[in-house]
Formats: structure tokens, C-alpha cells, sequence
């Protein structure tokens, strides 16, 4: 990397992540999120990011983390950081480090390692209960690689993997009831389109101790099909149409943290993006819509109830 270049990313403020000359797609709403999240936790953590999309952000010898980072593969994320934070342990119990250069471990994974590939080791370092926040940027498909579906991947939508007239025949797995399941100290869901409700919850997470989830609804303009100037539109309207509750579990207890009232039809938010445009044209799919909307409306009527 050269000198001029170099001095640029030195005098950066110190939690700012770098957001120039990355090599990520335009307007991935990941990045939005993770933006937003490094504001909050700042450099005193120590990045775990299992391989996916924000493993791209690297350029060694460098990364855009003002703190620390590691490289792990796909499944191994959790794993990398009870290493870590076993190490910080054992500094601190010999006085090597004070409690002031204590670091937050931190495991950055997408939706294939989080819902998939890397579940058994997450699973097993909750119950290990084991003093991390675990960040999954969800953009529901293998995106790094050509947007392969994942366990992550809604109905109906069509990745380079589920080409047919119906595209994903299988449904999204419900991350969130799982992880708290695990009866972890607190588990969130984001989206980098409301800042406000993101902001209050990593501040919330931050000040936890044990096993923490920060679930991130990453629009991808490339994966999903559409313009990237509309990635906050798209965001807006997961929110809106309830396809993607804001919610938290905290004390064993799960609280809506933004109920929208007037929820907009599920197909104004699917209609907005190529993954779903099989649905409406040649012809409607009156029976997957109404599905889709159905399924929506149940959950919300078991909330509202």
C-alpha cells in the first residue's frame, strides 16, 4: 500500500471504519449496518469475521477496523473467539492486562455460516456462555459467491441455485427463536435503515455480558436484484410490511421494539426486487402472494393478540 494512501487510513478518527475503496457492491445494506454497529462498539474489540462478503473489506496487511482483526473460515467463527476471549482471560487473571485493555470479542459472519454451516459451533459456544456479541449481516443468500440460496433464503425467491418458475420452494429459518432458545443474555434484530432503533440496541448489547446476537437484514442490491440507490427504500419496506420484525429477547422475554400498525402489502416490498419478479410476471402468482401475505399476518395477529 503506498505512503499516501497509508497516512490517509492512519489519521482516520479512531472508530471510524474505513468506508472508501472497499471492495464491497453499492449499496449493501451489510455495510449500512455495520457502519452504524462500529460507531457504537468502537475499537476496543477484536473482530472475529468468519469467510462471506466482509472478509472483502481486508486488504492485507490492512483492514478498515481501527481495533483488532482475524480471519476464520465459514464455521469456525465462534470457535476463533473463545480462543480470544479465553486469552484476554488469562491475561487479566496474571495482571498482563488491566480491565482498561480489556477487548470485546466480536464474531462477524453472514447468513451462511450463521444460519448454516457455522450453527453447531455457535450453539455450542452459547452454552458455553461464553462473553461475545455475535453480528450476522443477513442479505439471505450465499452472497459472496454468486448468491446461492441459503437457510436464510425467504420463499418464493429465486437465487442462481433455485432457478425455477417458484424459485426457493423452502422458507427462512428462524434464527432468532433459536438463538434464544439458548436462553443467551440478548439477542436483537436491525436493519441499517432505521439507525435509531439499531444505535439503542448495540448500545444495550454492549453493556451485556455473555452470549449476544445481533441479527442485520443486509439488502443486496446484487443478490436481490435491484438498484442500489433503493437498498433504505428496501429497508424501510421490510419494516413496513413486516416481512422483518424489529424485536429483541432480553430476561427471557421478547419485545417488539417497532409494531408497524398500518402494515403496507408484503408485495410492495417484493416487487421492489428481481428475486421476485417470477410472482408478477408473465402472470401473478395469486397462490404464492397469498401465501407469502398470510404467513406475515399470522405472526402479526399472534403479536397483536
Amino acid at each position: 500500500m503506498n505512503e499516501t494512501l497509508f497516512r490517509r487510513i492512519k489519521d482516520l478518527p479512531s472508530t471510524h471504519l474505513l468506508g472508501t475503496g472497499v471492495p464491497t457492491c453499492a449499496g449493501c445494506g451489510g455495510l449500512q449496518a455495520l457502519h452504524q454497529i462500529y460507531d457504537v462498539l468502537g475499537e476496543k474489540t477484536v473482530f472475529v469475521n468468519a469467510a462471506g462478503c466482509m472478509t472483502l473489506l481486508s486488504v492485507y496487511p490492512f483492514t478498515p477496523f481501527r481495533g483488532s482483526w482475524l480471519y476464520t473460515a465459514m464455521a469456525a467463527a465462534p470457535a476463533g473467539a473463545q480462543g480470544i476471549r479465553d486469552a484476554l482471560d488469562i491475561q487479566l487473571k496474571k495482571g498482563q492486562i488491566t480491565t482498561d485493555d480489556d477487548l470485546q470479542a466480536i464474531v462477524l459472519t453472514g447468513d451462511g455460516a450463521a444460519y448454516g454451516m457455522g450453527m453447531s459451533a455457535t450453539s455450542s459456544a452459547i452454552e458455553r456462555g461464553l462473553d461475545f456479541v455475535y453480528i450476522c449481516y443477513d442479505n439471505e443468500g450465499y452472497g459472496n459467491t454468486g448468491q446461492q440460496y441459503s437457510e436464510a433464503t425467504p420463499h418464493a425467491a429465486r437465487t442462481s441455485t433455485s432457478k425455477g418458475p417458484q424459485g426457493y420452494p423452502g422458507y427462512k429459518k428462524d434464527l432468532f427463536s433459536i438463538w434464544a432458545a439458548h436462553k443467551p443474555s440478548y439477542v436483537a434484530t436491525v436493519i441499517g435503515a432505521e439507525p435509531l432503533d439499531l444505535a439503542r440496541k448495540i448500545e444495550k448489547a454492549k453493556e451485556k455480558q455473555g452470549p449476544r446476537l445481533i441479527l442485520a437484514l443486509s439488502p443486496c442490491p446484487t443478490g436481490w436484484d435491484y438498484d442500489p440507490k433503493e437498498s433504505a427504500d428496501v429497508g424501510h419496506l421490510a419494516v413496513r410490511t413486516g416481512i422483518w420484525p424489529l424485536k429483541e429477547y432480553e430476561d427471557g422475554k421478547v419485545v417488539h421494539t417497532k409494531v408497524p400498525r398500518k402494515r403496507l402489502p408484503v408485495e410492495e416490498y417484493l416487487k421492489r426486487q428481481g428475486r421476485f419478479s417470477h410472482l408478477f410476471e408473465p402472470m401473478r402468482n395469486e397462490e404464492i402472494l397469498t401465501g407469502i401475505q398470510e404467513r406475515v399476518d399470522a405472526y402479526w395477529a399472534e403479536i397483536e393478540g
